[in-house]
């Protein structure tokens, strides 16, 4: 059973809509309650660092997750700003993030972007898997997703990432460290790549 973490942030219906087509079972989770009985964690995230840290503290599911994820070793996937979450912390605000990987959050520097649209970083983009990993099964060709964001995740052990894409530079955009994963693209919003990584995450 998945856990849709819904704290008020992020496209909880998308994901929702999803594995119903794909017949994996799953909930949507609220409170810690909610959290009962289930072998996955999905933590969507939208808008700002600081905001989405605050909703999810204000949830009541913060403690949960940590126990869930951190001495359960339940899978989990950060998605966008729930993948930034995921870091010690970000440019972007001052409070800590989760700190379930050693890392943190930096913002792109706008003078090394050559495209007329600097930030922030939307649309379509191709990425470039660097390590063999399960999340990332099947999509090792030609794979796009879709990206919305102005801040990138910074792995402080190299090891730690599993893609990488580029606007300006070459950045992170999927990493994997034990049970714990995050994606900086939509996969709700990149259609048949997007699904396949979803089912990707099920299936692991």
């Amino acid at each position: 059973m998945i856990a849709i973490i819904d704290y008020g942030v992020g496209n909880i219906r998308a994901f929702a809509n999803i594995y119903k087509k794909l017949n994996v079972p799953f909930k949507i989770a609220q409170k810690a309650e909610d959290l009962e009985h289930v072998d996955k964690l999905i933590l969507p995230g939208v808008g700002a660092f600081d905001h989405a840290m605050s909703q999810l503290d204000a949830s009541g599911m913060r403690q949960r997750l940590d126990e869930l994820v951190l001495e359960k070793k339940l899978p989990v996937v950060g998605i966008c700003v729930g993948m930034q979450m995921l870091a010690k912390s970000s440019d972007e605000g001052q409070l800590p993030g989760l700190g379930w990987i050693n890392s943190s959050v930096k913002k792109f520097d706008e003078s090394k972007i050559k495209f007329k649209t600097h930030l922030p970083h939307m649309g379509w983009n191709d990425i470039h898997i660097i390590k063999e990993n399960p999340l990332m099964r099947g999509l090792e060709h030609n794979a796009k997703f879709y990206f919305l964001h102005s801040y990138y995740f910074e792995c402080n052990q190299s090891e730690d990432a599993i893609s990488t894409a580029d606007y300006g530079i070459e950045f992170t955009c999927a990493v994997n460290k034990k049970n714990v994963y995050g994606v900086q693209f939509h996969p709700e919003k990149s259609h048949e790549y997007g699904i396949k990584l979803l089912k990707n995450f099920s299936d692991l």
